[in-house]
């Protein structure tokens, strides 16, 4: 009787332990489906964008804003054991990922890129920064500079727009040209009619305001600036303007813009050398912003023909040689 009683006490006792593991699994499940688990069946592919200085927060919010994860909490205990911040770009991720996958996903390489064009770069610029965002090699890089960039007349340079890209790490580097001069069409087309009503060459405007870009301290110097380049043009004077010396020399190891000596000006032999040739030079010498574009169809009316900047990147003005001397020896000279 005894030994009947102690199987089944025995028994029970397993059927307990067992039941207690079975709510414990099912518990875990259940921990799981509710916040760990993938928040559909289906893969539907969408892109997760970081955007540069998002923080941690933001991109919880952000997950779960889109369906990605189904708690932040979860997702966050998570990311707790990753080491690292997610680099900013955008993510490829699918909604049939469980938590874990995404954490894994967002720990790694990102899909695509940012990419920041300052206003003013030369293609070449442009390249270099691509060639390391991207990893090109040399070969890819002088596919850049000499095949991509130059397929379509007019565009080989001062169209490749300034601006803020997110570019797939999969993508050419043709593409990435086709990518920036679409986004230059897009952006100037509404200055178009504009220049055509005041009879100016779009090619024509563009490497003017690739020129004021260059000269200005910033955009506040554009309008002045233009009207003084275009006083000098009106009246047949030479540009005689640092950056096209700068740009037909291009980088001798010290920048692509650095400053010009006097023997640049005499021996170089170029039509981008504005102190020895008359008029614009044959193309833009870099790529210019909105306000650059817009100071030359609104460049402000002055009579200076002569300007500098001086150590606080001021801008003085004068309207003859003799009053810019007198600048020169305050502003420079000192």
């Amino acid at each position: 009787m005894k030994n009947q009683f102690n199987s089944m006490s025995t028994k029970i006792r397993i059927g307990i332990i067992i039941g207690a593991g079975l709510l414990f699994i099912a518990g875990l499940f259940i921990v799981y489906w509710l916040f760990f688990s993938a928040p559909q069946s289906q893969a539907e592919k969408k892109v997760f964008i970081v955007s540069r200085n998002q923080t941690e927060l933001e991109t919880l919010d952000k997950l779960t804003a889109q369906g990605l994860i189904r708690n932040e909490s979860a997702f966050n205990l998570i990311r707790s054991f990753k080491h690292g911040d997610i680099a900013p770009g955008g993510y490829y991720i699918y909604t049939n990922m469980n938590a874990w996958q995404v954490a894994n996903k967002l720990a790694g390489t990102p899909d695509m890129k940012w990419v920041v064009i300052p206003e003013g770069w030369r293609k070449e610029q442009i390249g270099e920064l691509l060639a390391k965002t991207f990893n090109w090699n040399g070969d890819e890089l002088n596919k850049w500079n000499t095949i991509y960039t130059k397929m379509k007349s007019g565009y080989t340079e001062g169209t490749y727009f300034p601006d803020t890209y997110l570019i797939p790490v999969d993508e050419s580097g043709l593409d990435m040209a086709n990518r920036m001069t679409m986004n230059f069409d897009q952006k100037f087309a509404p200055y178009l009619s504009q220049f055509a009503q005041q009879n100016i060459k779009w090619t024509t405007g563009l490497t003017l305001a690739s020129i004021i870009q260059r000269e200005a301290a910033g955009s506040a110097d554009m309008p002045l600036i233009a009207g003084i380049l275009w006083n000098r043009l009106n009246q047949g004077m030479n540009l005689q303007i640092d950056a096209t010396v700068q740009y037909a020399r291009g980088n001798t190891g010290a920048g692509w813009w650095a400053p010009i000596a006097a023997d640049d000006i005499k021996n170089i032999d170029s039509p981008y050398n504005t102190y020895e040739n008359k008029g614009l030079p044959p193309t833009p010498i870099g790529n210019p912003g909105i306000a650059a574009i817009e100071a030359v169809l609104n460049p402000a009316q002055t009579d200076c023909l002569y300007y500098l900047h001086d150590s606080n990147r001021q801008i003085h003005c004068a309207k003859t040689y003799e009053e810019h001397q007198v600048n020169i020896d305050q502003y420079l000279k000192n």
